[in-house]
This record gives C-alpha cells, structure tokens and sequence, in this order.
C-alpha cells in the first residue's frame, strides 16, 4: 500500500470499533484504541454514541464492561438503510 492510499478506509471509525467489540465483547476501550488507531477518549466518544443510539448495550462484569451488539438497528445512511448492523458484521 502506498502513502497516499493508507490516508482513508473505507468504513468509518464507529464500524471498526463495533467489529472489535463484535470479536471480543470484553475488550477495554485501550485495547480497541489501539487495533482501530485512535485515542481511548475517541473510542470512548463513539461508544457513548453507540449506547445512545442503541447499537450498543453494556453490562457491568465485576470491574469491566461488557458490550452487546444490537443486531437489528438499521443503518444510519439512506443509501445503507435497507441493511443493518448485523448485516455488516457478518460481512466484515
């Protein structure tokens, strides 16, 4: 892969954090920072966005969360609506 073509993906970093949390429902919000490469505060953003669209649940074990992946939420763009998120994990 060459320089100018690392700069862009083409899914977003709200996908790339449901895929990790997807893989592992466990996982600390440092270690998502690190496999998506951004910062724990912006994995913490989205998370919250997440939650509150209601893509995303968390349940408390012990010290650490748990996330469960609401499957059936369509996704947001009109162009994608007809699909939602389930269907893009499994694809991914």
């Amino acid at each position: 892969m060459n320089d100018k073509s690392a700069t862009w993906t083409f899914l977003s970093n709200h996908s790339h954090v449901l895929i990790c949390l997807n893989r592992d429902p466990g996982l600390r919000m440092r270690e998502v920072a690190d496999e998506v490469g951004i910062t724990e505060r912006a994995v913490q953003r989205i998370v919250h966005e997440l939650i509150e669209a209601g893509v995303l649940e968390v349940e408390k074990d012990g010290r650490r969360n748990r996330y469960h992946i609401v499957r059936d939420i369509p996704l947001r763009h009109p162009l994608e609506s007809h699909r939602n998120v389930g269907n893009l994990l499994d694809v991914v």
